[in-house]
């Protein structure tokens, strides 16, 4: 998907997030991990370190070189998914106490992902 298209499902999705109430916390913390991949590849892809076929999924998916390599222009945009994917396990599939702080949590994150993920522009505007 290119640019364009995961920007759009971002949005898509934060909207329908705006719809939900705390106690919804578990499709809150799903959705905000669904958007702030697109987030991601949305930044990925403006800045020319990946391809339109070539996603981001999971942060657990990546190899050392590309947490490394993908780091170097979206390290915050990448600990943000990161962190939004640890909560998963317990607030989405397990029981743990404290999901709607959670879900506020996965809010901010994703707030700030879009923020630095708009921000991005291709590597040869920056001048490096």
């Amino acid at each position: 998907m290119d640019s364009k298209g995961h920007r759009e499902f971002a949005e898509r999705i934060m909207g329908t997030l705006e719809k939900l109430g705390p106690e919804d916390y578990e499709m809150t913390i799903e959705g905000a991990m669904l958007a702030a991949t697109h987030w991601v590849n949305y930044a990925l892809h403006e800045f020319g370190v990946t391809d339109a076929d070539d996603d981001v999924q999971h942060t657990y998916f990546l190899s050392g070189n590309d947490w490394q390599k993908y780091g170097i222009v979206a390290e915050e945009l990448l600990q943000a998914l990161d962190e939004i994917e640890k909560t998963r396990p317990m607030y989405v599939r397990g029981d743990a106490a404290g999901g709607e702080k959670a879900a506020a949590r996965a809010c901010e994150l994703l707030a700030r992902s879009k923020e630095l993920a708009l921000a991005a522009e291709p590597l040869s505007a920056l001048h490096i």
